[in-house]
């Protein structure tokens, strides 16, 4: 397979797929697109424009242009000179299944394809292809066009080289590839979210905390040191001049008396209701584009930072 990418097929534009193209167009690449759903290519291009800011304070790269953006009415069209796909659609099997098959047939065969799926198995995903070998998991974290992580990985079907391709190409535009070195539900980051989010919504189901409370103790709490650094490391500076093995000797223990006593909340419509108004409690009189555009602000400062220390890059 070809490593060099110079044109990228984004398929289905929503909010996944928007950032995705804006992000691929700030990297300097020339960005086909396609969607079936009415009004999607005023959609895409006016969200583009949206995230063109932000990715200009980033650092475009030379030759990055919203010129580059072309958008198809067909699938085959979008994908007929594609070095790599960027699927982003529904999160449904039969659909993707299809999706897929299509795709196989109409880009060149050095094309890779890459799904944003959220939790499916590629193994599954690529099970009507004709050139499987070639599908992998291309999962990036929301909002693409800002967080740099995109979990890479491999079906049942797909060479390793793919993966390795897939890799490469993600690493050089900027991303930050992990591999999910064994297919599972949800791959990794949504994995650790999804064990948060469920003692999450158990405190409050116990009346333990409120909504706002809980999102208190992430961001002013642990949050802060997550942004910095991942578990393991934290636990490790926590462990002072002993590092994680003092750390490890000492809590252990009292970390997996925690584990046995973490709840297994039900997702059911009074829970639904009690986190919906205590979200709106929160938000008050603010607006979730407000937050949004103060998150994604100093997201970029962040990474910028980050990335200028070198030590926690």
């Amino acid at each position: 397979m070809d490593l060099t990418v110079k044109r990228v097929a984004v398929v289905a534009t929503g909010v996944i797929g928007a950032s995705w193209a804006a992000y691929f167009l700030a990297r300097g690449l020339d960005v086909d697109a396609w969607d079936p759903s009415p009004g999607a290519q005023e959609r895409l291009r006016a969200a583009v424009a949206a995230h063109w800011e932000a990715l200009s304070r980033q650092g475009l790269a030379d030759g990055a242009h919203l010129d580059r953006l072309r958008w198809h009415d067909r699938l085959e069209d979008a994908l007929a000179q594609a070095d790599f796909v960027q699927e982003n659609g529904p999160e449904r099997l039969d659909a993707k299944v299809e999706l897929f098959r299509r795709m196989d047939a109409a880009a060149p065969a050095h094309a890779i394809l890459a799904s944003s799926t959220s939790g499916l198995a590629i193994s599954d995903i690529q099970q009507a292809c004709a050139r499987p070998e070639r599908v992998v998991l291309g999962h990036p974290f929301n909002p693409p066009h800002l967080i740099p992580l995109v979990e890479v990985g491999g079906g049942q079907q797909t060479e390793p080289e793919a993966v390795v391709q897939a890799m490469a190409f993600y690493a050089h535009i900027g991303k930050r590839p992990i591999q999910v070195r064994r297919e599972i539900k949800g791959h990794i980051a949504n994995r650790l979210q999804a064990a948060l989010w469920r003692e999450a919504f158990h405190l409050v189901n116990e009346g333990v905390a409120t909504v706002s409370d809980i999102d208190t103790a992430i961001a002013q709490g642990p949050g802060l040191r997550w942004a910095l650094m991942g578990p393991f490391m934290n636990l490790h500076l926590s462990g002072g001049e002993g590092g994680i093995a003092h750390l490890l000797a000492h809590l252990g223990g009292p970390i997996e008396d925690w584990w046995r006593d973490l709840g297994a909340p039900s997702m059911d419509a009074a829970l639904q209701h009690q986190v919906v108004e205590g979200v709106a409690q929160a938000l008050g009189t603010r607006q979730a584009t407000e937050l949004a555009r103060a998150r994604d602000a100093l997201l970029i400062e962040l990474l910028r930072a980050k990335q200028s220390s070198g030590a926690l890059d």
